[in-house]
């Protein structure tokens, strides 16, 4: 195991109508005047909205809102949050939603405190050291940053999708009601489900060795998913299923899984380009790409696919080919996301196979290498692509 420091300070309230507790907490960490984002229409239409805004005026707490964030959140809303926080003098900002309200909320956080171009952080011309702090109440499982470190943006001029982040524009309070994922659609709570377990995966595949607590942590998220996925597929108002899955998306990025090993990340880079270039989901980009990219780095150690196969989808260990049992696995896999609705190639995913070039010669790898669990050049990234294409169950 290697040497870590591991920081989650975020204050988490967790349950039936803890929404109504936000006011009081914006208060608790200094907010005064807050920059409302949020999305639109589903925190609208359910009366969350108005919810928030009388628990806001029950504490004295002024606001000005931003609506309108979008899945695969796009520059242009968080250049407009920073000029709201700079005219208003906002000291706090709520997100309201899913992942793309909460990743936008850190960028405009970040943006609204520095004087150049946000885009810098997002570019690798700069990381961020310091961001108006920000709080979020989630209604949808799936990114994880409501307790991560981590903002992706989507440039709408380049289709170019990057990520950014440090512990300061981790969330002060996230409040997780499961009751408010109840209403989603079949389809967004398999993305969510996706994204979690693409999180507990790039963990999972390391290089390093003797993480055996971590590797089991790992797969404990790894079954939660397994496990009640399909009980909120079949009655969308099973709270404690709903409920589990909320946390298991948070245990998922914020790293307690992931500490003292190092990451791969190739997955959700090479999804990026997907979900920048279509617009697709984020989940289902991950549920074409994750099993290619395992299909194409599984040589590299079959035994922990092996491993996967055996702990998480339980798969017979063949100990005289350990490579079919890895096999195994990652079908086991593919079939679980067909099942719960996930595209699992290029066609199910309205993505091009001669877009593929362009995808490729848009990815940050340039003309290096990337990953932490496999170095990948350009030219591999273009046979994962094009595994994705192919796929079938």
């Amino acid at each position: 195991m290697n040497n870590f420091t591991f920081y989650s300070p975020t204050k988490f309230v967790f349950g039936k109508d803890t929404e109504a507790e936000c006011g009081k907490l914006v208060r608790e960490f200094g907010g005064k005047k807050l920059l409302l984002h949020y999305g639109g229409g589903s925190v609208v239409r359910s009366g969350l909205l108005d919810r928030v805004k009388s628990a806001l005026d029950s504490a004295g707490i002024t606001y000005v809102e931003l609506g309108g964030v979008q899945p695969n959140p796009l520059d242009e809303k968080v250049y407009e949050g920073i000029t709201l926080c700079k005219e208003h003098n906002i000291d706090f900002i709520l997100a309201v939603g899913g992942g793309s309200a909460i990743d936008s909320a850190k960028a405009i956080a970040m943006g609204a405190l520095y004087d150049g171009d946000f885009w810098d952080f997002y570019s690798g011309v700069l990381a961020p050291t310091k961001a108006l702090p920000v709080g979020t109440i989630l209604t949808i499982a799936a990114a994880g940053s409501e307790g991560s470190d981590s903002t992706v943006i989507t440039q709408k001029a380049t289709q170019l999708k990057r990520g950014s982040g440090g512990d300061c524009v981790r969330p002060r309070f996230s409040i997780l009601n499961p009751a408010l994922t109840q209403t989603l659609p079949a389809y967004q709570t398999a993305c969510g489900a996706t994204d979690i377990m693409a999180h507990v995966f790039e963990r999972y595949f390391t290089t390093t060795k003797n993480v055996e607590t971590t590797d089991r942590l790992c797969e404990s998220v790894l079954l939660a998913i397994i496990n009640e996925v399909p009980k909120v597929m079949a009655n969308p108002d099973d709270y404690d299923a709903r409920a589990n899955i909320m946390w298991a998306g948070m245990v998922a990025h914020n790293n307690i899984v992931g500490v003292g090993r190092n990451h791969d990340w190739n997955s959700h880079n090479i999804e990026h380009e997907l979900s920048g270039l279509y617009d697709c989901a984020h989940g289902a980009g991950l549920a074409v790409i994750m099993p290619a990219w395992m299909t194409f780095v599984m040589k590299h150690d079959v035994m922990r696919f092996a491993q996967m196969a055996t702990r998480v989808w339980g798969c017979d260990m063949d100990f005289s080919n350990p490579e079919t049992t890895a096999i195994a696995g990652i079908k086991a896999f593919r079939n679980f996301l067909h099942a719960i609705g996930m595209p699992i190639n290029f066609a199910e995913l309205n993505a091009h196979a001669e877009d593929i070039p362009t995808l490729a010669d848009t990815h940050s790898v340039g003309d290096g290498q990337t990953g932490g669990f496999v170095a990948l050049s350009k030219a591999d990234i273009i046979k994962i692509y094009e595994l994705a294409v192919e796929a079938t169950l």
